[in-house]
């Protein structure tokens, strides 16, 4: 995720051994939020605002090992751009940004729609902007391999999606509501229910990635991966709003998400994977 400003940066000590799999991870919910709460009460003393996310986090166990430590490595971007894929409008099918008829059959869970706008820091609309997401099914179960926890795979339902922007910067995907999952941060531990962005600007080396959560979710104090976000007002900018107009006579409900890209309003992103 996005560095802090340099000046909002404090120093936390903490264990820092990572949990290796959900037996070793002994650590309970309690000690996590407690850090978390400890954390929290040092930044409302501290004065300086942090609108983007920590990446060295001690309640989230392995950023103590992910996070960079060093100055990245300079790469020439032209040379990047000769490597990386490419695409245009043709490329981009209507029928991508619904979730729900990808398969032979109709996926289970409730149905959704999830729409906004992606703007600039003016209140801009960005478009031909592309947009993809990714997401767990309805009880909580990626389609990978590396996902094994007791929860069934759907069938109908791959979790991957992608649109462009319009001329007024909105996009919209069909898809079915993510459960919450168990990760091994700690005992215990759960995920609260999201779906993963991901955008492109004008080159492939322009990409910023977050998540998006769901209203009154009561996993949202106890997991330290959304805590990361240290402002309650920079965190509530990650959780959509239902939209009843969205919404669609026993069809679906609907969830409204805007992205801001730039300023002091900018949507928390997780640029770890942006670089």
């Amino acid at each position: 995720m996005t560095s802090p400003n340099a000046e909002a940066t404090t120093a936390e000590t903490f264990d820092p051994a990572p949990p290796t799999d959900s037996d070793s991870a002994a650590t309970s919910q309690a000690v996590i939020t407690a850090e978390i709460q400890e954390i929290e009460a040092r930044y409302r003393d501290s004065g300086v605002v942090e609108l983007q996310p920590r990446l060295d986090y001690p309640p989230y166990r392995s950023t103590l090992l992910r996070h960079p430590t060093k100055d990245l490595r300079h790469a020439d971007p032209e040379m990047i751009e000769l490597w990386a894929p490419c695409f245009g409008h043709r490329d981009v099918h209507a029928n991508e940004a619904d979730l729900t008829i990808q398969h032979g059959g109709e996926p289970i869970g409730e149905r959704i729609i999830v729409t906004g706008r992606v703007l600039d820091g003016d209140g801009r609309p960005v478009r031909g902007q592309l947009v993809e997401i990714w997401q767990a099914n309805a009880g909580g179960r990626y389609l990978h391999k590396r996902d094994q926890h007791p929860s069934p795979v759907d069938p109908n339902f791959t979790g991957v999606g992608r649109c462009l922007t319009t001329d007024d910067g909105s996009y919209r995907f069909t898809t079915i509501k993510p459960g919450p999952y168990p990760w091994k941060n700690h005992r215990n531990a759960w995920r609260p229910a999201h779906i993963h962005f991901s955008l492109f600007g004008t080159e492939f080396t322009q990409r910023m990635i977050t998540q998006m959560y769901f209203p009154g979710d009561p996993l949202f104090p106890l997991d330290p991966i959304l805590q990361t976000v240290i402002d309650t007002d920079a965190r509530d900018r990650l959780v959509a709003r239902y939209d009843h107009d969205v919404s669609q006579h026993e069809w679906n409900t609907g969830y409204r998400w805007d992205i801001v890209l730039t300023g002091t309003r900018r949507t928390p992103l997780d640029e770890e994977e942006a670089a």
